[in-house]
Formats: C-alpha cells, structure tokens, sequence
C-alpha cells in the first residue's frame, strides 16, 4: 500500500464548520469554478459523492463511506484500476483553531507507482491548501 500523507494546516474555523462542509460534498460544487478545467472535467455531486474526468484516466467516483462527527470523513474511489482510500482528518485546537491533514492510500504496482507519484504528491498539497482557505461559515 502507498500512503501520501499532506503537511497539517490551519484553517481558521471550528471542527464543527469544517466538518459540516466536508462531510457533504455538495457543499464543495459552489468550488467547482477554482478547479481548472483542463485538469478535471464533468463535475458531479450529490449526497455521498463527487465524481468527475481526468484524462486520461477516464471517469473517477469517491463515495463517502464513513464520517465521523467533527474528526474524519473517509471515502473510497470507484471505477479506478487500482483501490485508493482519501481520509481527511480534523483536529480541534481551540474555538476556530482546526487542523485538517490528508491521507491517501492506493493500491499500485510499482510500474504505476512510479507514474503517479509526483502528481499524487502534488494533488494532496494543493487541496489541502485549497481547503485551508475555503470561507467555512459561508457554504
């Protein structure tokens, strides 16, 4: 198993907020428009899921498959060659002091490994600092 681990960051909110944003993935289509469209095509939300295109990979689904009030939501890809876990952890410090780190855990040879391995690095950092900045209170 591969695991990408992101850097914690801070994000100025409560666990509460965070986490109720996080935990429903409609709440990130208002976000839709910061994701370039040459990297991720044909965005879909609903209740349990996000899913969207990338070439050349194709169709790529994430179902939410577990939260945990206010400290986790992990979810799982589908329709993937290879299985790849995302967990986003929070941690509350202090009233609108939370700490969210990623973790993501594929499944890859180490043909593949080797193919995605700086982009996934890549991915990780870029949420994880896109998600620091999102205005919480307001989705």
């Amino acid at each position: 198993m591969t695991e990408f681990i992101s850097d914690v960051k801070t994000i100025l909110y409560s666990n509460e907020d965070v986490f109720r944003v996080l935990s429903d993935p409609r709440k990130l289509e208002l976000l839709q428009h910061k994701i370039p469209k040459d990297k991720i095509k044909d965005l879909t939300f609903d209740d349990d899921s996000i899913s969207f295109r990338v070439d050349p990979i194709g169709m790529v689904r994430f179902l939410v498959v577990e939260r945990e009030p206010h400290k986790t939501v992990k979810l799982k890809s589908e329709k993937l060659p290879f299985d790849l876990f995302l967990w986003i952890q929070l941690v509350s410090k202090g009233e609108k002091d939370t700490r969210l780190r990623m973790t993501l855990r594929a499944e890859l040879n180490t043909f593949i490994q080797g193919m995605v391995e700086k982009p996934m690095r890549e991915m990780m950092e870029k949420a994880t600092e896109a998600l620091a900045i999102l205005p919480y209170d307001q989705l």
